[in-house]
């Protein structure tokens, strides 16, 4: 995907590498959020659920795909980025375990010029997350500002 806003077209998209949800992530989220509701951080408890066991944060989850969309773009692109704008529709679909291996699909959809004082304009780009099995997981648009 190209860098300046100009340069981007609905329909240019890209696929992340994967990482894998780990304790030490979902521990370490836990003690930085302060969230540590038993669906996280209780074994025990979360064997007798209907997950049979924890789940991660969709927080974590969130807060690992904006990492993976990051690492997925290229120097152009990380140049011409202004902020973070917003994120609409998210949706937390499946949960995810530990041990599970997400990666990220992403498609421009939309485009709008803006006057701003540093960006041309906003990105808006669906993103949709997949565990191993290619399951979605979480969807999310997010809107980013553009030189």
């Amino acid at each position: 995907m190209a860098g300046e806003f100009d340069t981007v077209d609905v329909g240019d998209s890209f696929t992340t590498s994967g990482r894998t949800i780990t304790e030490a992530d979902v521990v370490n989220f836990a003690g930085v959020s302060g969230d540590f509701n038993h669906l996280h951080t209780n074994a025990e408890r979360m064997a007798d659920s209907g997950y049979g066991e924890r789940i991660a944060h969709g927080a974590l989850v969130f807060s690992v795909v904006t990492g993976l969309v990051w690492q997925a773009r290229d120097e152009a692109e990380k140049r011409h980025m202004v902020a973070f704008y917003g994120i609409d529709r998210l949706r937390f679909i499946k949960p995810v375990f530990l041990g599970d291996t997400i990666h990220a699909e992403a498609e421009v959809v939309d485009t709008e010029r803006r006057d701003h004082p540093v960006a041309t304009g906003v990105v808006r780009t669906e993103v949709t997350t997949l565990n191993q099995a290619d399951e979605a997981v979480f969807s999310a648009e997010f809107l980013t500002l553009r030189r």
